[in-house]
């Protein structure tokens, strides 16, 4: 049985939905027709508070700037943007300015959404990683051979999974050294 809560100004949203923007049914971001998921449910609210945390910027600044570094592929809509936007504001993650005239609304990260980057930039590189990354091979990495962006995300996974316990010194001195160690060889290649 599915249960249902009040979300913002009277909508409602599922059980499945995070509260930030990246429920079920909006907040993911799709590449194209029948393209792959570029961010999971909730990527949307990570990008763009990064960005904020980046640049100050507009909302319309914030949807061009996800279309541009996605190569023109995908350009979020502004019914996605817009209502993320207003929940990150409401959760203290940002701040708004409409000072500039004209009503526009100009979003600046606080010390509370920085807090929450950093509480969480695992989840924030990679989603930045993969946006970077363009859609369906076409962008910074598409020259990269297969087996090396294979072993890049190997790595990713391994250190995500490890990091999400507490390590003691001694875990946290060895895990630094495989790290150096693996930095070492690659520069010897």
């Amino acid at each position: 049985m599915r249960h249902f809560r009040p979300f913002l100004h009277g909508t409602r949203r599922d059980e499945h939905d995070d509260g930030l923007g990246g429920g079920r049914h909006g907040g993911g971001l799709r590449a194209g027709r029948g393209g792959g998921r570029i961010f999971g449910h909730g990527g949307l609210r990570f990008v763009l508070l990064q960005l904020i945390a980046d640049k100050p910027s507009h909302g319309y600044e914030l949807i061009k700037a996800i279309e541009e570094r996605l190569g023109g592929r995908y350009a979020p809509s502004p019914g996605i943007v817009y209502p993320t936007l207003t929940l990150l504001e409401e959760l203290g993650y940002v701040s708004v300015d409409t000072a500039d005239g004209g009503g526009r609304k100009r979003y600046s990260a606080t010390d509370a959404g920085r807090e929450f980057l950093a509480a969480n930039r695992a989840i924030t590189d990679e989603l930045m990683a993969r946006m970077e990354g363009g859609v369906d091979g076409a962008g910074p990495r598409a020259g990269r051979p297969p087996q090396v962006v294979r072993a890049l995300e190997n790595l990713k996974l391994a250190m995500r999974l490890r990091l999400a316990a507490p390590l003691t010194e001694e875990q946290a001195h060895e895990f630094a050294a495989v790290l150096d160690r693996a930095a070492q060889q690659l520069e010897r290649i």
